[in-house]
């Protein structure tokens, strides 16, 4: 037996609405940051920010293209980035 026989067939659904509700939350979220003037985005000017003032960060969202997957530099910045998060207690995203 399945989890979706034990639940039926609406766990699916359920899930992708969740997930939704949950782009919908973080993009209001990050246009009411970027309102306010407390969005910074960009992988270089988000590594200055989190070595400046890393007290400051509430939260870190890394994202990238499928066009960028291909690139070691952005790849070694994002992997940089999520060390420095996970040593000062910053979520990731």
């Amino acid at each position: 037996m399945t989890l979706e026989e034990v639940r039926g067939q609406d766990t699916v659904p359920e899930s992708t609405d969740r997930m939704q509700g949950a782009g919908k939350a973080l993009h209001e979220l990050l246009l009411s940051a970027q309102r306010q003037g407390c969005l910074t985005a960009g992988v270089y000017e988000s590594a200055k920010v989190l070595n400046v003032d890393p007290d400051n960060v509430t939260f870190c969202v890394l994202a990238a293209d499928e066009e960028d997957e291909g690139d070691i530099a952005l790849q070694i910045h994002f992997t940089l980035i999520q060390a420095f998060c996970c040593e000062n207690d910053i979520d990731i995203v």
